[in-house]
C-alpha cells in the first residue's frame, strides 16, 4: 500500500551495503600492501577483496543481524532425559562461522604472509557480526600452544587450520576440520589463574588425566576441544579436553548455564563443570601458564584487531550518514564541526588498524627481534586500542542523532560490543601489569620496541618529544605499579605515532601527532586543532571514496 500523503521519506541516507569492506578501507588495504610478501600480494588482495565484498553484502549483513537477534540456546537434556549439554544456534550463526573458516581465518600458520592476510580478514569479518569471531580466534590461537607437544600438534593442527567447517559433535578423527575453545578463569580467581582449583588426577595412560572442577567462563562451548588450566600434582598445567572421545562417547562436559551478556550475544559463553572429565596434558606439569601464554598473546592481538574492526565500521557508518544527511542548509559532512568529529574518529580508527597490522607482520617475520617486540607491544596495543573502542562507537552513534540510538541502524550493536575486547583475555590492569612485568624481566622487549620507535626519529618533533617523555616515565620506577596505565598508554600512542609518521599520508600523521602526542586535543572527539587537513582525513576514511 502506498504511503499516506503526509508520509514522504526524505533526507535519509541509503543503507551502507553492496560495497567491499576491504578495498574501501584505505588504511587497511595500504597496511596489507606494506606488510605482505610481494610474490603473494595479488593473491592476498584478491582473497581479501572477495571476503570484503561478501562482508559488505546485504545478505551477510542480514545474517549478522539474525545471529545477534536469535542468541544461542542451551539444551542440557534430550527428550528422553539423557544429559547432552548442547548449544543450539540460529542457522545464520553457522553460515557466518562456516564462511569465516572457509576464508582462512584459522589458517594463518600454514600460508605465506598468513598472519597479515588473516589479521586483515579478521578485522573485516568483525564488522559483520563479532560474535562468531570468538571461536575463530580461539582456534587460530590454539596452534602455538599445541606446538609445545609435537605429537598433539601433528594430530590437531591440520584440523585447526582447515578451511572446512563441520558443525557436528563427533570424534575429531572423523572431521575435516575442528574448532577450539578455552577455559581458564574460575569464579574465585578471574584473571588470577594461579588461584584455579580445578584438579587433575593422573590416569593409568601416560599423559592422561581426569579433571574435576569448574570454569566460570568457557568460551565457545560447542567447540570440538578446549585448552584448560587445572592443578596437577606438580602445579598448574595445561590440558586438552575433547568434547567427544575417540570411541564416539561424549566426554563429561556439563554446561550449567550460558551467560546473559551485554553484547556479543550471538556467541555462547558458558559455565561448565568437569566431573571425571578425560583430558590430555599439553606441555609439562606445572608449566601451564608458560604453555598457554602464546595462545593468550595471539588472542590478545585479536582483541586489538576486533576493536579496530568495530571502530572502522562505526566510523564508516557515521561518515556514510553524514555524506547524505542535510541540516542547516547543507550536508552534515561539510559542516566544520561535524568534519572535526569525523576526522577525529577516523584518526583513532586508522591508528588502531595500522598498529594492529604491524603486530601481525611481526608474527609473520618470526625472528627473535620481532618476537621480543611482540612481547611488549601486544599487551600495550591490546590495552589502548580496546580502551578506545567504546568512546569511538558511542560518538559515531551520536553522529546519526536519534537514528543511531535505534536498533535498526546497527550502531547499538556496535556500542554493546565495544567494551568486550577490553575485558576479554585480561582487562586493562592485567595488560598494564603485564607490560611492567616485561619491562622488568625482559630487557630485550624494551630494546625491540625502542628500535621500532627509533625508525621514525626526526620525522616529527611532537613524536620525538613524546618519546623523551616516555623515557622519563621509564626512568622513574618508584611506585611504578600505580603509574602502569599511564606508561602503557604513552607507549601505545608512541607506537601508533611511529607507524603513522612513516606510512600514513602526511595529513593523517600530522593530525595524530598534533592531537595525541602534541597535547592539542580536548577530552572529547571533535576537538582537533585548527590548521589540519580535516577534509582529506575524512575523505580517506569514506567507505565509498
Amino acid at each position: 500500500m502506498a504511503g499516506t500523503p503526509t508520509h514522504s521519506v526524505t533526507n535519509q541516507p541509503p543503507p551502507l551495503v553492496g560495497y567491499d569492506l576491504f578495498t574501501a578501507d584505505r588504511a587497511l588495504a595500504e597496511a596489507v600492501e606494506r606488510h605482505t610478501a610481494s610474490d603473494v600480494l595479488d593473491e592476498v588482495r584478491a582473497e581479501l577483496s572477495l571476503l570484503g565484498s561478501a562482508a559488505g553484502s546485504a545478505q551477510l549483513q542480514e545474517w549478522g543481524a539474525q545471529a545477534n537477534e536469535h542468541p544461542p540456546r542451551l539444551r542440557t537434556h534430550d527428550r528422553y532425559g539423557h544429559r547432552i549439554d548442547e548449544v543450539d544456534f540460529h542457522p545464520a550463526w553457522h553460515r557466518l562461522l562456516g564462511k569465516g573458516v572457509s576464508s582462512g581465518l584459522t589458517a594463518a600458520w600454514t600460508r605465506p604472509s598468513g598472519h597479515v592476510r588473516r589479521a586483515a580478514g579478521f578485522l573485516v569479518w568483525t564488522q559483520v557480526e563479532a560474535g562468531n569471531c570468538c571461536p575463530l580466534s580461539m582456534t587460530h590461537a590454539a596452534v602455538p600452544a599445541l606446538r609445545t607437544d609435537p605429537g598433539l600438534a601433528a594430530e590437531w593442527e591440520p584440523r585447526l587450520t582447515s578451511t572446512l567447517y563441520d558443525r557436528e559433535l563427533r570424534p575429531a578423527t572423523r572431521k575435516p576440520g575442528a574448532l577450539f575453545g578455552m577455559g581458564m578463569t574460575e569464579k574465585q580467581g578471574g584473571s588470577d589463574v594461579r588461584a584455579n582449583t580445578t584438579a587433575a588426577r593422573p590416569l593409568a595412560e601416560s599423559g592422561t588425566y581426569a579433571l574435576t572442577g569448574h570454569k566460570w567462563f568457557c568460551s565457545a562451548p560447542m567447540s570440538d576441544a578446549f585448552l584448560v588450566l587445572a592443578q596437577a600434582p606438580d602445579g598448574l598445567t595445561c590440558f586438552l579436553v575433547p568434547r567427544v572421545l575417540p570411541d564416539g562417547s561424549r566426554n563429561v562436559f556439563l554446561i550449567q548455564r550460558l551467560k546473559d551478556k551485554l553484547g556479543n550475544r550471538s556467541n555462547a559463553s558458558a559455565e561448565v563443570e568437569f566431573a571425571g572429565t578425560w583430558a590430555r596434558r599439553v606441555g609439562e606439569e606445572g608449566l601451564g601458564v608458560r604453555t598457554i601464554i602464546e595462545m593468550v598473546a595471539a588472542t590478545r592481538l585479536d582483541c586489538a584487531l576486533g576493536s579496530a574492526g568495530l571502530m572502522r565500521q562505526a566510523v564508516a557508518q557515521a561518515i556514510h550518514h553524514c555524506a547524505y544527511r542535510e541540516a542547516f542548509g547543507g550536508r552534515l559532512l561539510d559542516k566544520p564541526l561535524m568534519r572535526n568529529v569525523l576526522a577525529d574518529l577516523a584518526l583513532e580508527s586508522e591508528a588502531a588498524t595500522a598498529l594492529s597490522l604491524r603486530l601481525a607482520a611481526a608474527y609473520d617475520d618470526g625472528g627473535e627481534q620481532e618476537r621480543a617486540f611482540l612481547r611488549l607491544a601486544v599487551p600495550a596495543a591490546k590495552y589502548w586500542i580496546t580502551k578506545r573502542c567504546a568512546p569511538v562507537a558511542v560518538e559515531a552513534a551520536e553522529c546519526l542523532g536519534g537514528n543511531g540510538y535505534v536498533e535498526e541502524s546497527g550502531l547499538p550493536r556496535l556500542v554493546r560490543e565495544s567494551p568486550l575486547n577490553s575485558v576479554w583475555e585480561g582487562a586493562g590492569n592485567v595488560q598494564a601489569l603485564d607490560v611492567l612485568r616485561a619491562l622488568q624481566r625482559e630487557p630485550g622487549a624494551l630494546d625491540a620496541c625502542l628500535t621500532e620507535i627509533g625508525r621514525s626519529h626526526g620525522a616529527d618533533h611532537r613524536l620525538d618529544r613524546a618519546v623523551k617523555d616516555l623515557f622519563t616515565e621509564l626512568a622513574d620506577l618508584d611506585a611504578v605499579e600505580g603509574r602502569a596505565r599511564r606508561i602503557v598508554e604513552r607507549l601505545a600512542l608512541v607506537l601508533q605515532g611511529s607507524v603513522l609518521v612513516r606510512h600514513a599520508p602526511s595529513e593523517v600523521a600530522d593530525a595524530f601527532c598534533a592531537s595525541r602526542l602534541g597535547g592539542d586535543h580536548g577530552a572529547s572527539f571533535g576537538t582537533l586543532p585548527t590548521g589540519l587537513a580535516l577534509e582529506a582525513i575524512v575523505a580517506r576514511a569514506h567507505p565509498h571514496s
